[in-house]
């Protein structure tokens, strides 16, 4: 097939700008060097970074300008001469840090963030290396596949990446957003019984609805932290704990932590100066881990249990064209949404 010379992209020129150095414009193709696939991006879906990036926020290495998006799935129309895994035809998603292909993340990895440090997927085509993208599940579309690079495979890597979740224990999600959601699914899949916190009954009915056993209301209760230890067997608290508030919400979640449990944190909505010692995390007997996404190996392993289970992410309602980008982040930024946000590309 002949390809286009130029494409539509979004731009994130600095960091100093809020949302006006986000630049929708033309753009030449990218060209493809020996080992690299180039991409016709079919979806792409909007993350919490995504926002705080342009707004100066974001806490991890950046190299600017650099083109918007870390999540991406399309069709591979190019490869390199060298290239050995993909051909065209293939549908693949992209892996967030292009350079984490299996292990611990490491400070050379975390410098090959897509969005951030390498152009991202908020674009009509990519190029990246044949060892940066993965597999698309079978089962999904290719906005459904973009919700993946990111959201689900943090929280794959918090059930699966430190202790490796096992059948029968229980894990505690934290709210609606695209991690918990994820980790909600994931967690049902492996036979685990399910916590989930919420802040309102409508909510609180969605959840149920995607396999949670039990739903607890933070506003209605506020130690709520307590409440998820004693529907645990023996009341001694559960295994994982999705933490995704921060300050807001750690003194909860050490109260509902079990011994030898792990608190993955993925994020701090509700603040990241520390409320809680990290000694705490002595008197729990606990481990209280920082996640980072994840690594291709991981995000392989995710796509196979994706496909066995069926599992389809939860997106928005509300799904957004390319042109549409800006629209999208203060739709995510004004909390409209419940799960993925989801971009279709043209």
């Amino acid at each position: 097939m002949s390809l286009p010379t130029t494409q539509k992209q979004w731009l994130v020129q600095g960091t100093d700008k809020g949302l006006d150095g986000l630049v929708y414009q033309d753009a030449p193709v990218p060209q493809v060097g020996d080992t690299d696939v180039l991409v016709k991006l079919r979806g792409a879906s909007v993350n919490y970074r995504d926002l705080i990036i342009p707004r100066g926020h974001y806490p991890f290495p950046l190299r600017m300008p650099v083109v918007a998006g870390s999540d991406g799935a399309g069709e591979v129309v190019a490869v390199g001469s060298k290239v050995t895994k993909w051909k065209p035809g293939d549908k693949v998603v992209t892996l967030f840090n292009q350079g984490h292909q299996a292990g611990p993340v490491t400070v050379a990895a975390s410098t090959t963030g897509l969005g951030g440090c390498i152009d991202g997927t908020m674009r009509q085509y990519g190029v990246f290396d044949q060892n940066g993208v993965a597999r698309m599940p079978k089962n999904l579309d290719f906005v459904e596949a973009a919700t993946l690079s990111c959201a689900a495979l943090t929280s794959w890597n918090a059930l699966y990446g430190l202790k490796r979740l096992q059948k029968g224990e229980t894990v505690l999600v934290q709210g609606t957003g695209g991690v918990s959601l994820f980790a909600l699914q994931f967690a049902k899949a492996a036979g685990a019984t399910v916590i989930a916190t919420t802040s309102s009954a409508e909510k609180a009915e969605v959840l149920k609805k995607l396999g949670a056993d039990h739903v607890i209301n933070y506003r209605e209760d506020p130690n709520w932290g307590e409440t998820a230890r004693k529907l645990t067997p023996n009341g001694e608290g559960v295994e994982h704990v999705i933490e995704v508030g921060g300050a807001g919400t750690m003194t909860q979640s050490l109260k509902a932590i079990k011994y030898e449990g792990v608190i993955s944190i993925i994020g701090f909505l509700g603040g990241a100066n520390p409320k809680e010692s990290t000694l705490e995390a002595l008197s729990h007997v606990c481990t209280i881990r920082g996640v980072y996404v994840g690594s291709k190996q991981q995000l392989e392993e995710m796509v196979a249990a994706i496909e066995q289970h069926d599992i389809h992410p939860v997106v928005d309602k509300t799904v957004f064209t390319l042109d549409k980008v800006k629209e999208a982040y203060d739709y995510m930024w004004e909390q409209k949404h419940f799960g993925k946000i989801g971009i279709k590309i043209e």
